[in-house]
C-alpha cells in the first residue's frame, strides 16, 4: 500500500499489548491527539534514544491532551524489559505483523543479518477523529517524530480548527 497522507483516516490495526490485551488503533486514541509510533527495535540505539524522550515527556504530553502508543515486531518479553528500561507508561504493542503493518500503513520493511525482518521507523499524529495530521516515514534508523514537535504541531492545529 502506499504511505498513508494527511486527511486520510488511519486503518484499523489490531496489535498484540504488552500485559495482555490488544492496542486497537486508532480506536484507542479516539477523542484526543494521537501519536503512534512504530520502533525497529529493543536493540536500535535510535529507537531508545526516541522512547526515552516520549517517555520523559508524558507530563508534557498529558497536559496537552495526547496519547501516545507504540509498538514493534518484538516478543514480549523483550518489549517488557524495554518498557522496564525506559520507564514508559503508555501503551505498548509486541509481535506486530509486519506484512499487515506495511500493507495497512506504507511502512518500510527491512532485513537485517543478525536482526531478520523488522519495521522502520514510522510516527503518525492523529487528530482526535483519527485521521493522519502529520506522518513521517524513515527507510532507515534515522528520522523520526519528536515530542516537542509533536507539541508544537498539537498546539498550530488547535490555533486553526477553532
Amino acid at each position: 500500500m502506499p504511505m498513508l497522507e494527511n486527511d486520510q483516516i488511519f486503518p484499523n490495526l489490531e496489535i498484540p499489548a504488552t500485559g495482555g490485551g490488544v492496542l486497537n488503533l486508532p480506536h484507542d486514541l479516539a477523542g484526543s491527539y494521537g501519536v503512534l509510533l512504530m520502533y525497529r527495535g529493543h536493540w536500535c540505539p535510535f529507537c531508545n534514544d526516541q522512547m526515552a524522550a516520549f517517555a520523559g515527556a508524558t507530563e508534557a504530553l498529558t497536559k496537552e491532551g495526547i496519547k501516545v502508543v507504540a509498538f514493534s515486531v518484538d516478543d514480549e518479553a523483550s518489549t517488557q524489559e524495554f518498557i522496564a528500561k525506559h520507564k514508559i507508561t503508555f501503551k505498548v504493542g509486541h509481535s506486530a505483523n509486519i506484512e499487515l503493518i506495511a500493507a495497512a500503513t506504507g511502512a518500510y520493511q527491512s532485513h537485517h543479518p543478525v536482526r531478520e525482518h523488522f519495521l522502520e521507523n514510522t510516527g503518525f499524529v492523529l487528530a482526535p477523529d483519527g485521521t493522519v495530521l502529520n506522518a513521517v516515514y524513515s527507510s532507515r534508523a534515522i528520522g523520526r517524530l519528536v515530542p516537542n514537535d509533536v507539541i508544537r504541531l498539537v498546539a498550530f492545529m488547535r490555533t486553526i480548527t477553532r
